[in-house]
């Protein structure tokens, strides 16, 4: 009997060449035996399950590779697998309102989103960077002191640089609620668990969800699966900025998602540089953050929203100190502020704009640049003038800080419900130099 009687040639199944372990342990596995692709998916084959591992790096003829999951066994030996095609997203508006993990897949109890379009970890083709739509309008956070004192841009990239306890996720909440985006996209990366919950419920709430998508990859989740999920926010966020919509992008945070690749790099042997983290961790920062902004001219606008942690002085923090020289702009949370009770604790004497001249009228550059003068004037002189060291009419500059000081800080605290439109917040500012 002919097997392939009335087949043809492109009919008769091609062999797939695989390869097999050779060292292991829980972070890093060691194969060879076929032809390896860096960045590549594979699956690894053993009696008691399959394990999806990605290949992290490879030398002469041996491929590294990391799990994206715990594995219960491994032996030398197991057959490994070299997928050729990689790993796809279909989405569509179905994904709005959803949370998601790093593959892509439902942990909020319902089916996981089968959308119409496919996207890729790195689907947005490169811009040519004189073809990208310029930043020209304000971008209304709900939020009076960043509104007035350090207004925003559709399509800027800011940098939310604070330590633990400042408030830094309920302002993140507050702006997912209250912004004007049409689309806001949310990274947990490397977040407690119950904070991912707690995020949800508390400060995003069901109506801002109604507008979101939440991609989590909590702390106890392998370094791939964090990375993973961080480049998919972007992915994300892309989709909908090219489909013409106004898209705000959350990712807490950024620090996470170094230290993730922090410990690829270090179970390939690199040795840590500065301050822990190997150097290569610093080459993998610029072009994740280059890939927010706005697109083409025809597109719709991406601004984004990066926290990063910070418990001492983050000048002298890599991660703060490198998004800085690529971002647009920095809001620094001070715990001193939030100790004294003022929240959000916005410190507009650290905090930058870089967008603002771009996006509003010269007196409300001119009204923000003197209120903050005068605030910083007034934290100088503060203790003196608590001990009884100052005497009112000696510096008339002086005497106009103290004057307004009390205005000020109630312009810069605001409720978590409470949501101040740009018009607004323009306005409260200008009422503090109005008959000067």
């Amino acid at each position: 009997m002919n097997l392939f009687s009335g087949s043809t040639i492109t009919d008769v199944p091609i062999a797939t060449l695989t390869g097999k372990v050779i060292n292991a342990n829980n972070q890093l596995i060691v194969a060879e035996g076929c032809r390896f692709r860096l960045n590549q998916d594979c699956i690894i084959e053993t009696d008691v399950e399959n394990i999806k591992v990605k290949v992290i790096g490879i030398k002469r003829a041996k491929a590294f590779l990391m799990p994206y999951h715990p594995f219960s066994t491994i032996y030398v030996g197991s057959k490994v697998i070299p997928l050729k095609k990689t790993e796809h997203y279909h989405i569509d508006n179905s994904w709005l309102g959803r949370v998601l993990n790093a593959h892509g897949e439902a942990i909020d109890d319902l089916p996981s989103p089968r959308g119409i379009d496919t996207i890729t970890l790195r689907s947005a083709e490169a811009i040519n960077i004189l073809k990208k739509k310029p930043i020209s309008e304000p971008f209304d956070v709900g939020i009076k002191s960043i509104n007035g004192l350090l207004t925003l841009a559709k399509g800027q990239r800011v940098g939310l640089v604070a330590g633990s306890g400042v408030g830094k996720s309920v302002l993140m909440g507050m702006i997912t609620k209250f912004s004007e985006a049409d689309v806001v996209v949310v990274g947990l990366i490397g977040e407690r668990n119950r904070e991912v919950r707690e995020f949800i419920e508390k400060n995003i709430g069901a109506e801002g969800l109604k507008k979101s998508v939440v991609i989590a990859a909590p702390a106890d989740q392998s370094p791939l699966m964090r990375i993973q999920a961080t480049e998919l926010c972007h992915s994300v966020a892309e989709y909908y900025r090219d489909k013409g919509a106004n898209v705000l992008l959350l990712v807490d945070s950024l620090t996470r998602y170094a230290m993730a690749q922090r410990e690829v790099a270090i179970s390939l042997g690199e040795l840590p540089a500065i301050k822990g983290y190997p150097p290569s961790v610093f080459s993998f920062i610029p072009p994740l953050l280059e890939r927010s902004g706005n697109g083409h001219e025809n597109a719709g606008t991406m601004t984004a929203i990066y926290t990063i942690l910070s418990e001492g002085d983050e000048d002298y923090d890599p991660v703060v100190d490198t998004a800085k020289a690529i971002l647009d702009g920095h809001i620094v949370l001070s715990k001193e502020l939030a100790q004294r009770g003022q929240f959000p604790a916005v410190d507009i004497e650290k905090s930058i704009s870089r967008c603002m001249d771009a996006v509003v009228s010269e007196p409300h550059l001119q009204i923000a640049r003197q209120c903050k003068r005068l605030y910083s004037m007034y934290n100088k002189a503060k203790d003196l003038i608590a001990l009884g060291g100052y005497q009112q009419g000696n510096d008339p500059e002086l005497d106009e800080a103290i004057q307004k000081n009390p205005i000020i800080e109630k312009l810069l605290m605001q409720n978590t419900i409470q949501y101040v439109s740009f018009e607004e917040s323009c306005q409260q500012l200008a009422l503090i130099f109005k008959g000067k």
